[in-house]
């Protein structure tokens, strides 16, 4: 389907578009709000700075697809196939991302606040902070997703659900050149984590539970950990 079909369509009332082949297609600055895309093919279609809440994206292919600045609050993405796309700065406010491939995916200063991420892969994402905006995880549900080798450097999980979550080799220290934040984990829930190797340098864990996580080679230098409840045995860097 074309952009110009698409918009007309839409314009027309018509919300249903399952299974479309939309590749590559130019959709930039445009308000589609409310649709179904229910396995939808956007493989590297331009979507910068377009309204998508409140639509239905189970499934949907969006594998390199530009998505920048976008609207996807309230958006079921569950099961969605997000490899290699650029979500740098995009609304994801209380979207549903459950079991979404995200692998190498860029979410640079997204807004994740309240969004549900169970079982999601999410290996070797980008969640750094943007000069524009601050990478915002606070309230998510993440429990039991991969974020191994993934950089959530000066990201907000403030009270994220992280319950048996891999976050092995996942880089959570701010960056002594760009970065001003601290990683700020205040109350997550860490329990049975996998935070083998990963690097929480200066990280704010105040009052997190990371009990029963796997804390083996985890460096931990100047990490707040002020009423945390921690495992029965830790073996990490506390350098």
């Amino acid at each position: 389907m074309k952009a110009e079909d698409l918009l007309n369509r839409y314009n027309s009332g018509e919300r249903d578009f399952q299974g479309q082949d939309l590749k590559e297609t130019d959709l930039i600055k445009v308000n589609l709000t409310g649709c179904n895309f229910c396995q939808a093919d956007f493989r590297q279609a331009r979507l910068g700075k377009s309204n998508f809440s409140h639509c239905n994206l189970t499934q949907a292919n969006l594998s390199e697809a530009i998505l920048w600045g976008t609207d996807l609050s309230h958006t079921n993405l569950s099961q969605s196939l997000l490899r290699d796309a650029d979500l740098s700065g995009a609304n994801l406010v209380q979207a549903n991302l459950t079991a979404a491939y995200l692998i190498k995916a860029c979410l640079c200063g997204v807004n994740l606040n309240g969004a549900i991420l169970r079982h999601a892969a999410i290996i070797e994402v980008d969640f750094r902070t943007t000069s524009d905006q601050r990478t915002d995880l606070g309230k998510a549900d993440l429990e039991n997703a991969d974020l191994s080798y993934a950089n959530l450097s000066a990201a907000l999980l403030y009270q994220a659900n992280l319950k048996g979550a891999k976050l092995c080799r996942v880089h959570l220290s701010p960056n002594p050149h760009h970065d001003s934040f601290p990683t700020d984990l205040t109350e997550a829930n860490l329990q049975e984590a996998d935070l083998s190797y990963a690097d929480l340098s200066r990280a704010i864990l105040y009052g997190a539970n990371l009990r029963g996580a796997d804390l083996t080679g985890t460096i931990l230098t100047e990490t707040d950990l002020r009423e945390a409840l921690m495992p029965a045995r830790t073996y990490s860097n506390l350098l």
